[in-house]
């Protein structure tokens, strides 16, 4: 009989998730670009040159070309006013060819984020960070028409790697508007019993140790240790994080907000970073895109 530190966790791939996601959403594109002769439209919008930011902007333009949806570029200087901004996001918002409009963030610090956000047709969007599709996601009994994608993909993993949530308890480490709050919403409205621990929070490690289901979503590399993890457990680690490696040619290594050789040791299911969440975040932009679309060509 194998001894408990035998034990492997299942991995949870992302990539080939997303690429099964992916090809679901191509067909359908084919089918609506053949019945209607139009494909679905997403703009992505980009303020300044970081180089974080534009390696995202680039992965998610590259996608949409694959899988013949419709890329609308707009890349304003770091200097543009935020009224120009706005009124750019006006123009999109009237185009009839552009269903999802993406802003990417952060926006430079002379922009007002919320107020741009806010400027973005409740039908176009698609990072489901309108203050109207949060508001809809945190009542019961109400759909918002986009769900942020992040939040999406961890659900989207779970459930397609046959894990129940219901009933379940399910801890979020972080709550941040991207992801920590919008995924604990995401896992009430799917009947888990919902816990979320943030830099406030005493005794993490306890309550993160009841936790059938932990998405790790704080930003702080390898903070959930393996002893801190229930056995059996399904671990989503949304975290990215640099850390210093010298043997990399970079400099640097990305790991995520679990220490996955411990974890590995002790939970049920857990994602790798990267490879996890990331593939997911993207294929979930191009669902909502495609979904968009649907609303408006497919009547």
């Amino acid at each position: 009989m194998a001894s408990p530190s035998d034990h492997k966790a299942a991995i949870i791939d992302g990539k080939a998730i997303a690429q099964t996601i992916r090809s679901e959403i191509a067909s359908e594109v084919k089918l609506l670009s053949e019945k209607y002769g139009k494909v679905p439209g997403l703009a992505v919008v980009i303020v300044g040159n970081r180089k974080d930011s534009q390696s995202y902007v680039n992965m998610k333009r590259k996608s949409c070309t694959e899988l013949c949806i419709k890329s609308f570029d707009v890349d304003l200087p770091e200097e543009v006013a935020e009224a120009e901004l706005i009124s750019k996001v006006h123009e999109l918002n009237a185009n009839p060819d552009v269903h999802g409009i993406l802003v990417q963030l952060p926006l430079p610090k002379h922009i007002n984020e919320e107020k741009v956000l806010g400027e973005i047709s409740l039908e176009k969007d698609v990072d489901g960070f309108h203050p109207l599709n949060i508001g809809k996601l945190a009542m019961k009994g109400r759909q918002p028409l986009f769900l942020p994608c992040t939040p999406k993909g961890c659900i989207e993993l779970l459930v397609r790697s046959g894990i129940t949530i219901k009933g379940k308890n399910a801890v979020v480490v972080g709550r941040s508007n991207i992801v920590g709050l919008p995924v604990s919403l995401l896992l009430l409205k799917e009947d888990a019993t919902v816990t979320i621990v943030h830099s406030r929070t005493k005794e993490p490690e306890k309550i993160i140790r009841e936790a059938d289901i932990i998405i790790a979503a704080a930003g702080q590399a390898m903070m959930i240790k393996g002893s801190w993890i229930k056995p059996g457990a399904a671990v989503i680690d949304v975290g990215t994080n640099a850390v210093d490696d010298p043997s990399r040619k970079s400099g640097y290594r990305l790991v995520g907000d679990v220490d996955f050789q411990e974890a590995c040791k002790v939970a049920g299911w857990i994602t790798p970073v990267p490879g996890g969440v990331g593939p997911m975040t993207v294929a979930m932009l191009l669902k909502n895109t495609l979904d968009g679309a649907k609303r408006v060509i497919d009547k």
